[in-house]
């Protein structure tokens, strides 16, 4: 595995505790144990360890002091506290009591608050991690990236196949079934099934219940617990002021990682064209547009444009659209390919219209939308200079 710099920085004044989310297998604990190298380390994946807490959290103080290397004035880190929700009453006993502090991560916020968890009252700053970005790869392979999957281990895997089905069919399915998260063990799993072919589309709840064979408000709670367990998003319409074309209310939803999503559509591309490859690229930009949001702290919306005549920008960025994205995966932009921005830009005017895609060279249309090639993009994106 190559050794990679991860941009999240928890940089935590003395006292500060934090929470960092993230889906399974991003790298939090690596994280953790690179940033946090001297803290003493509490493991929930180790059974006999979340068992014997489960059964006393009050033990918890007696590890941290029967450690080797316990010193005060740096965090405890704890792994998976979802796993022992419980476990929090404690850690908000000891901050406020003995003036100890927490670095604790999870992979799901649905369980804590399921549980009925002490989030600590805001005592904990709030992190994510999400897969790689373009920025922490080492000569960075878009084929690659879209093929295996932004996860560390599945990016640099030499059978990404094998990996993603482990990763699918032991997190993805039998994790979530496991936690108690859906009681209706063959409907969810046709879910799973169906969601490959409404992934990056608009949803129709009603029709993918049909298919699943339950009701609507269902398929709404399974939508739910995918984004609740981190592997998951909405993508909801953006609308600034009234009009009569813009009658999509549906959101979109989009799997936390574009190898993950790739996998569940069967989905293999050997070369960078055809329209697989760009619904792959178009995953991918937002998955860039995500992790920039987050890691710049910008708490920007990223919402999509659509109007009843099929105008469609992929990504508005901002509370009034200040920038809209749109993702192509061609070689060569046609006029067309502009129709989306163009009618965007006549109705909210923002200040930046970016087209990303497959070209070789970056320009700039008469009308003011900047053509930029994927990488262009993505050394622009990641160097503040397109969104603010």
């Amino acid at each position: 595995m190559v050794l990679l710099s991860r941009l999240l920085r928890l940089d935590l004044p003395i006292g500060q505790s934090a929470l960092l989310l993230g889906p399974r297998q991003t790298g939090k604990s690596t994280l953790l144990t690179n940033q946090f190298p001297n803290s003493v380390r509490i493991d929930l994946l180790d059974a006999s360890i979340a068992m014997h807490l489960m059964q006393a959290p009050s033990r918890l103080l007696e590890y941290v002091r029967g450690t080797r290397n316990f010193d005060p004035s740096i965090p405890v880190v704890v792994d998976e506290i979802q796993i022992v929700p419980p476990l929090l009453n404690e850690i908000h006993r000891l901050i406020e009591s003995e003036r100890l502090y927490f670095v604790m991560c999870g992979s799901s916020a649905r369980k804590l608050v399921r549980g009925k968890a002490n989030l600590l009252g805001g005592r904990a700053w709030r992190f994510q991690l999400h897969p790689l970005s373009y920025a922490e790869i080492p000569n960075f392979g878009l084929m690659t990236a879209l093929n295996h999957g932004l996860l560390p281990r599945l990016y640099y895997s030499k059978n990404p196949r094998r990996s993603l089905a482990a990763y699918v069919n032991n997190y993805l399915k039998e994790e979530v079934i496991s936690e108690g998260l859906t009681r209706n063990i063959p409907a969810f799993a046709r879910f799973f099934e169906v969601l490959a072919f409404c992934h990056g589309e608009l949803l129709n709840f009603s029709s993918i219940a049909r298919d699943v064979g339950v009701d609507a408000k269902t398929v709404r709670e399974y939508f739910q617990i995918l984004v609740d367990t981190l592997v998951g998003t909405f993508v909801e319409p953006f609308t600034r002021r009234k009009s009569r074309n813009l009658i999509v209310r549906a959101p979109k939803f989009y799997l936390f990682d574009v190898g993950v999503a790739g996998y569940l559509s069967h989905r293999q591309m050997t070369e960078a064209r055809g329209i697989e490859f760009g619904r792959a690229f178009e995953h991918f930009i937002l998955m860039e547009l995500q992790a920039y949001n987050s890691y710049r702290e910008l708490d920007l919306p990223i919402r999509f444009w659509r109007t009843k005549t099929r105008l469609e920008c992929d990504f508005v960025l901002g509370l009034d659209g200040e920038t809209v994205v749109e993702a192509k995966g061609t070689q060569r932009v046609r006029n067309s390919d502009l129709r989306g921005l163009r009618a965007f830009i006549e109705e909210n005017s923002p200040t930046n219209a970016l087209l990303v895609c497959n070209e070789q060279f970056a320009r700039t249309t008469s009308d003011g939308i900047r053509i930029l090639p994927w990488r262009d993009f993505l050394d622009r994106l990641w160097g503040d200079e397109l969104v603010r």
